[in-house]
């Protein structure tokens, strides 16, 4: 029984984290769709008033015309060439661009602006990302020890009797402190001077990268109007790998007192329970016993 009891106050709480899981889920369902749903239909009517008024400058197209020059554009687009700019663009497939696209697949990142169009390419993506994932994954996972060692070593260095959780939290603020420059306030900067972005926007790619969300919208070196060092894609994805590592650390730290947090409420409200039906029993009159004689 007290083995059925400790496992039932392990589970306990996990419809709670359900529901509280499926509730973020439709709160940002909401909340997104309030967001970008009048701006969608704002862009949709913009682009077909534009069409339009190209039809009306160049009367010798007309509108079939003018759909497939879309398509083709489109075409080009879901190809990973882009429509601005003319034949003289830098490849898509050049070792630098080559080292940062391998770096996406392993990483599961996937910003979807390119992709192998040939059916070598994509057999050779396909066992390329079934190898390569789980060796990122231990690569991120030993990297994470190693970090998370380094907070240890720390943390021995400088722990004094009766300071051990200032230290500890002193630990923890540096190592947080030290990330967040280097991997998400520092970064943008670069990113708003080479690509143009406001500041805004290449900390909005930052994290979208290092949490491997990966949406495509924003993607470091395509501009065709920009030229850009040989090395800049391949540094981008080194500085993904240390950063996806971090962010993956901090993510386990947050999770851990997430789960901690709801164990220890819900022990608490069980603590509770148990004892208010203690009192009510200590409360309650003992009943006369009554001998049967034999």
């Amino acid at each position: 029984m007290p083995l059925l009891t400790m496992h039932s106050q392990q589970i306990s709480w996990t419809p709670l984290l359900v529901l509280g899981y499926l509730f973020y889920l439709l709160l940002g369902a909401m909340v997104f769709q309030l967001l970008e749903k009048q701006a969608e239909t704002h862009f949709r009517d913009q682009f077909q008033l534009e069409k339009l008024k190209f039809l009306q400058n160049y009367t010798c197209l007309d509108r079939q015309a003018l759909e497939q020059f879309v398509q083709v554009l489109m075409e080009a687009w879901e190809k990973g060439v882009n429509p601005e700019g003319n034949s003289t663009n830098p490849s898509n497939w050049d070792f630098s661009n080559s080292f940062f696209f391998a770096g996406t697949v392993v990483t599961t990142i996937g910003y979807g602006n390119l992709s192998p169009s040939t059916v070598a390419g994509q057999i050779f993506c396909v066992f390329y990302a079934l190898f390569g994932v789980p060796l990122n994954l231990a690569f991120l996972n030993q990297l994470g020890k190693a970090l998370n060692a380094h907070l240890l070593t720390l943390e021995r260095w400088v722990q004094k009797p009766g300071r051990a959780q200032v230290v500890q939290t002193l630990a923890v603020a540096i190592f947080l402190t030290t990330g967040t420059l280097l991997f998400l306030v520092f970064p943008p900067l670069v990113f708003s001077y080479v690509e143009g972005w406001s500041y805004g926007e290449g900390f909005y790619f930052t994290f979208i990268t290092l949490s491997t969300i990966g949406f495509g919208d924003y993607v470091v070196g395509t501009n065709p109007n920009k030229h850009y060092i040989p090395v800049y894609r391949s540094l981008t994805a080194i500085w993904i790998v240390f950063g996806l590592a971090w962010l993956a650390l901090v993510f386990n730290v947050g999770a851990d007192l997430m789960e901690r947090y709801l164990q220890l409420k819900w022990h608490k409200s069980d603590s509770s329970l148990a004892e208010g039906d203690t009192t009510k029993l200590e409360d309650e009159p003992e009943q006369p016993r009554i001998h049967i004689p034999s």
